[in-house]
């Protein structure tokens, strides 16, 4: 039996869902705190910042790692790795839906750690997450070369100026284009278009990621069963130069997300339908 607080998530998840409320947080995060330029080294240049982000890096491995020797949650299958390999040398947008604190760490071992790269895997996350938590979990958050959005202009712009220099540097970039993330939830939600407009901007592929999921038999703290992931990866989307950026951005967002609806009825043997069980 679920806990009380997992099934006032799947609640929250079910009523979004007949509402067309598909991009909105329904875990309690804390409330989020701006943040401010120096506030953030994107690009880990401070020796502090290295310092950190190595040793956050081994932490999370080592946590991870445990998690799947205990069962908690199993990597099945990867589908699709050669379709990684053609840009493997390249920058390039990684999307995923994300429906735990498990997937970006499944999208980099998969993707780079077991695939010989020697690239790191950035995550763009929202401000709240870098910083609002405390703990090991702010921790990370902070310092496994995520890279936060922010409320303030100033910071926005050097965040774009570093994930110019990333991508320029062959670096792989995961956003989740749902925006939010809503627990073990199965299907693909419409997409907000930052990702999209990113890879344009700055004239780098998008890797379509979309992770399917089935029971496991161990049955967790929370009361729901582990999941076996098959992760499915699509073939890279290019922009097209004879388009505009705004006509690249929708064909590119909706290329992803045709692939991500094709996964999600194959695997599941079902069509593709909103507010139903």
């Amino acid at each position: 039996m679920l806990t009380p607080d997992r099934q006032k998530i799947l609640e929250l998840i079910k009523l979004n869902e007949l509402n067309n409320n598909f991009n909105v947080d329904v875990e309690d995060d804390p409330e989020p705190i701006k943040l401010n330029p120096d506030d953030v080294d994107y690009l880990r240049i401070k020796l502090t910042s290295k310092i950190k982000t190595k040793i956050a890096n081994i932490l999370a491995k080592n946590f991870y790692e445990k998690k799947i020797k205990n069962k908690e949650f199993e990597i099945k299958q990867v589908i699709g790795l050669e379709n990684f390999n053609t840009i493997k040398n390249q920058g390039a947008i990684i999307t995923c839906n994300h429906f735990s604190p498990n997937d970006n760490y499944v999208v980099y071992r998969e993707l780079l750690k077991n695939n010989s790269s020697k690239k790191f895997l950035y995550k763009v996350i929202k401000e709240g997450n870098y910083t609002a938590h405390k703990g090991t979990l702010g921790f990370f958050f902070r310092n496994c070369n995520t890279l936060p959005l922010s409320s303030n202009m100033q910071t926005m712009k050097k965040f774009l100026k570093s994930l110019d220099v990333l991508l320029k540097n062959g670096e792989k970039v995961l956003i989740y284009p749902e925006q939010s993330m809503w627990w073990n939830y199965k299907k693909p939600r419409p997409f907000k278009n930052g990702a999209f407009n990113f890879a344009v901007k700055f004239n780098v592929p998008v890797v379509p990621v979309f992770i399917t999921m089935e029971d496991g038999d161990k049955v967790l703290l929370d009361g729901s069963l582990s999941q076996k992931y098959t992760v499915n990866i699509g073939v890279p989307i290019f922009a097209d130069e004879t388009l505009s950026e705004k006509e690249n951005v929708k064909i590119i967002m909706e290329k992803n997300f045709e692939f991500c609806k094709n996964t999600y009825q194959d695997f599941y043997k079902k069509e593709l339908c909103y507010g139903e069980e």
